[in-house]
C-alpha cells in the first residue's frame, strides 16, 4: 500500500494558471518541467474524511480473507459474504451514519467513504453491506420515529437481524409510486395487513432475501378507512431465527424463491418475497412521514401525498451517492492496472537492434487510456462535492427541500454518468492488457460482471437522467414565466431568442469566427484550452438542450394526456442527452473548482493539463452538435483533436504518477501484470539477448542475408 506523508494543505485558493502558464516548463528538482508530488496529491485526495477513507483501505489491505475468491459457487460465496459481514460489525466501520446513541457517529459522509471503498476487496461484500446498513437499518433510522430506532436499529446494526429491502415488484422497478403490495389496516386487531395480490406484486432482486433475512422494510400502499395513502415503509419479520442465529424457515403467510445464479456479485443471495395477508402490529409502520391511529384515521406533517412520497424516497438517496463512489473507485482499480502493465509492456521495435516500445509510447494506447485517467479524476472531484452536499443534508447542517433536491438531481447525474463509464473503463482496459486482460486473475472481467447491476438498480440510468431533465426543464420554465409575466417581458424573451438564434445558427456568425482563427491555429488551440473558453462551450449545450426540450415540451401542458404522452415519447430522447450533458458540465466544473484547491504548484501544472484534455474530449465527443449549432467553426474543430493528442503526449511521463496518486497498493489492485512481474520478464529477455549477442552466437536474419 503507497505510504502517504503528512503534507499541510494550504489555506485559501491558489491561483490557477493560465493558458499562457501553462505552456512554459516548470523548472523542478527533477529537471526541466512540472511533477507529480505523489505522496502530496494522495493525501489531498482522500478528501473531506481523510482518516476514514485511510482506514477503510487499510481494513482492505490488512484483511486478505475479506478479497473476493475468484471461481467459487454462489452458495460458498454467499456464505463467506455474510462471515465478513459479521467480522465487520464489530469494528463500528458501518455504523458511522446511525446515532451516537446507539453506537453510531452520526457522521453521514464519513460512512459513505468508508462502504464505497470495500468495492476494492469484494463488490459482493460491498453490496450486501448496502443491503444491510444502507437499505434495511437505513429505512429504519430515516424513516421510522426515535422509539423505532431505538427499538428496531440495534438488531440491525450488530446484524443479528439481517434485513432485505423490500421495494422493487418484478411489475414495477423504477415506478415505485405504482407497486402493487397493499398495507391495509384493520382497527380491530390494530394490525396491518401486508399482501401481494398478483404475481406481478412480488418483491423481486432484494439483497439478503433468498436466505438469510430474517426481517424486511417493505414498501407498501398504505390503506385506512377505505383510503390509499401512497405508499410508507413497514417493519416485517420474514423468517424464524434458529438457535444458532442463522435464518430458519418462512414465518406463515410469507414466501419467496431463490433469484439463482446471476451475472455477477453472487455472494449475494438475492431473492424473491411475497405476502399472503400477513399481519404486523400498528406500530410497525415506520412512521415519521405518516402514522395511523388507533382508530385508522391517518395524519402526516407533509400535506401533499407527491411531496410526502419524495420526501420518503429521498431519505434513502445515499445508495446512489455510494454507488457513484463506488463506480470511481472501481475505474481507477481497472485503470491503475491496465496503466501499470502498460508502462512495462513491450511490443515491436523500431528498428533492428532497437529497444521494443512499451503500449504508453503509442498514441493509440494514450487515446484508449488517457482521456480516461482525465474523466476518473473529473468523476472524483464531482463525487467530493456530492459526498459534501449529502452530510450537508443528513447531518442536519442544511435540510431544506431545496438542497434535497439538489442532491436528488446531483446524484442521479453522477451515478449514472459513473456506472456507465464504469463498465466501459473497465472493458477497454480489458482489451488494452491483450490477452492477459481476459484472465480472470487480472480482476477486469470479474470487476466489470460486478458492477453491470450498478447501472440499472438504485434507480435505472435512463430513469434517472430523466429526473435530471425534468429538473433542468422545470427551472428553465420557471426562468420564462418570470420573464414572460409582463408584456414587455414576453418582448425581451422573444428577442432574446431570437438574437441566440442570430448570433449561433447564421452563417454570418460562423463566418466571423472563421476570420478571428484563420492563419493561426495556435491561437485557435490556446483559445480551447481556456478555462473559460471550455466553461462557455459545455454550459452553452445544456443551456440551448434543455431550452430546446422545454420549448418542445411546452404544448404538452395544455394537451390532453394522449396527445401530452406523444409529445414527451418525441422528446425523451432529447431529454436523456440534456441530462448527460448536465452531467458532463457538472464533472467539468468540479474538476476545475478542484485546481486551486491542489496544494503543490507542479502537480498542479499537470492536473490542469489533464482537465483540458477531459473538457476537450467531451467537445470532441459532440463536434457534430457544435457544429450544426454554429458554436465552433470547421476550422476550430479541427484543431480540438490535435490538442488532444499534444496534451497526451505531454502527460505521458506523469501517468503512472497520476494513477499512484490514487492511492491503491498491490493489495488493492491484486493483479500480477500490475505487480511488476512484466518489467521482471521484460528484463530476462533483454538479458538473454544481450548476452546471445555477445557471445558471438546469435543467428543471423535471413533479411540480412538476402540484403547482403
Amino acid at each position: 500500500m503507497t505510504t502517504t506523508s503528512d503534507p499541510v494543505e494550504t489555506a485559501g485558493a491558489t491561483a490557477a494558471p493560465t493558458a499562457s502558464d501553462r505552456e512554459k516548463a516548470t523548472t523542478t528538482s527533477s529537471g526541466s518541467g512540472p511533477r507529480v508530488d505523489v505522496p502530496t496529491l494522495e493525501h489531498h485526495l482522500l478528501g473531506r474524511w481523510k482518516e476514514e477513507r485511510a482506514q477503510a483501505r487499510r481494513l482492505v489491505a490488512e484483511h486478505p480473507e475479506l478479497w473476493k475468491r475468484e471461481g467459487i459457487a454462489k452458495e460458498e460465496h454467499r456464505e463467506l459474504t455474510l462471515a465478513h459481514m459479521k467480522q465487520l460489525a464489530p469494528l463500528g466501520h458501518v455504523h458511522l451514519a446511525f446515532p451516537k446513541r446507539l453506537g453510531g457517529g452520526d457522521n453521514a459522509g464519513a460512512n459513505l467513504v468508508g462502504f464505497e471503498e470495500m468495492v476494492a476487496a469484494d463488490p459482493s461484500l460491498q453490496i450486501k453491506a448496502g443491503v444491510q446498513w444502507g437499505l434495511f437499518a437505513s429505512a429504519i433510522f430515516h424513516l421510522g420515529t426515535p422509539e423505532q430506532q431505538d427499538r428496531l436499529l440495534p438488531g440491525a446494526m450488530d446484524l443479528s437481524v439481517p434485513g432485505a429491502f423490500a421495494m422493487t415488484e418484478t411489475g414495477h422497478g423504477s415506478d415505485v409510486a405504482s407497486i402493487g403490495t397493499t398495507a391495509t389496516y384493520d382497527p380491530e386487531t390494530e394490525e396491518f395487513v401486508i399482501h401481494t395480490p398478483f404475481r406481478g406484486a412480488w418483491k423481486d432482486y432484494l439483497g439478503n432475501a433468498a436466505v438469510h433475512a430474517t426481517a424486511a422494510t417493505v414498501f407498501a400502499q398504505l390503506v385506512t378507512n377505505g383510503v390509499n395513502h401512497g405508499v410508507h415503509c413497514f417493519y416485517v419479520p420474514v423468517r424464524e431465527t434458529n438457535p444458532d442465529g442463522t435464518a430458519g424457515a418462512f414465518l406463515p403467510g410469507v414466501g419467496g424463491e431463490d433469484d439463482g445464479q446471476k451475472g455477477g456479485l453472487n455472494g449475494i443471495d438475492n431473492g424473491r418475497l411475497h405476502f399472503d395477508h400477513v399481519r404486523v402490529p400498528r406500530t410497525d409502520l415506520l412512521a415519521r412521514y405518516g402514522q395511523v391511529a388507533a382508530d385508522g384515521s391517518y395524519t402526516s406533517s407533509i400535506d401533499s401525498p407527491g411531496r410526502r412520497f419524495f420526501t420518503m424516497l429521498g431519505a434513502l438517496v445515499q445508495g446512489r451517492v455510494s454507488l457513484d463512489g463506488a463506480a470511481v473507485a472501481a475505474s481507477k482499480i481497472g485503470l491503475a492496472i491496465a496503466v501499470k502493465y502498460a508502462a512495462e509492456r513491450r511490443q515491436f521495435a523500431p528498428s533492428a537492434g532497437v529497444e521494443e516500445l512499451t503500449l504508453l509510447d503509442y498514441a493509440t494506447h494514450r487515446r484508449r487510456l488517457f482521456p480516461r485517467i482525465a474523466e476518473t479524476y473529473a468523476s472524483h472531484f464531482a463525487h467530493d462535492g456530492l459526498l459534501d452536499l449529502f452530510h450537508t443534508v443528513f447531518s442536519g447542517e442544511e435540510d431544506t427541500p431545496a438542497t434535497r433536491e439538489d442532491l436528488e438531481t446531483t446524484a442521479a447525474a453522477l451515478k449514472s454518468a459513473s456506472t456507465w463509464f464504469a463498465l466501459d473503463t473497465l472493458q477497454e482496459c480489458r482489451e488494452a492488457c491483450g490477452g492477459a486482460g481476459f484472465l480472470t486473475e487480472n480482476r477486469f472481467t470479474s470487476l466489470r460482471s460486478d458492477l453491470d447491476v450498478y447501472v440499472t438498480f438504485e434507480g435505472d440510468n435512463h430513469v434517472l437522467l430523466q429526473l435530471v431533465a425534468k429538473r433542468l426543464v422545470g427551472e428553465f420554465g420557471k426562468e420564462m414565466a418570470r420573464a414572460t409575466r409582463s408584456p414587455g417581458g414576453m418582448a425581451r424573451f422573444v428577442v432574446d431568442q431570437a438574437v441566440d438564434a442570430a448570433l449561433h445558427r447564421t452563417p454570418l456568425a460562423r463566418a466571423a469566427q472563421v476570420l478571428a482563427d484563420a492563419g493561426d491555429v495556435r491561437r485557435a488551440a490556446n483559445n480551447l484550452r481556456d478555462e473559460e473558453t471550455q466553461r462557455k462551450l459545455l454550459a452553452d449545450r445544456v443551456a440551448t438542450m434543455v431550452e430546446e426540450v422545454a420549448m418542445g415540451l411546452r404544448p404538452a401542458l395544455k394537451a390532453d394526456p394522449a396527445v401530452a404522452q406523444e409529445i414527451f415519447d418525441n422528446h425523451q430522447v432529447q431529454l436523456i442527452e440534456a441530462a448527460k450533458a448536465y452531467a458532463d458540465l457538472l464533472r467539468w466544473e468540479a474538476f476545475t473548482d478542484a485546481l486551486p484547491k491542489v496544494p503543490d504548484a507542479g502537480t498542479r501544472e499537470v492536473l490542469t493539463w489533464l482537465r483540458d484534455i477531459f473538457g476537450l474530449t467531451l467537445v470532441e465527443r459532440n463536434l457534430a452538435w457544435y457544429l450544426l449549432h454554429g458554436r465552433l467553426s470547421a476550422t476550430r474543430a479541427q484543431t480540438v483533436t490535435s490538442s488532444i493528442d499534444r496534451l497526451l503526449k505531454k502527460i505521458r511521463p506523469h501517468v503512472v504518477d497520476l494513477v499512484d496518486a490514487w492511492g491503491y497498493g498491490p493489495e488493492h489492485l491484486r493483479a500480477p501484470i500490475a505487480s511488476g512481474a512484466e518489467k521482471a520478464r521484460q528484463d530476462e529477455a533483454r538479458d538473454y539477448y544481450r548476452a546471445l549477442r555477445a557471445s558471438g552466437k546469435e543467428p543471423v536474419r535471413e533479411k540480412a542475408i538476402r540484403k547482403a
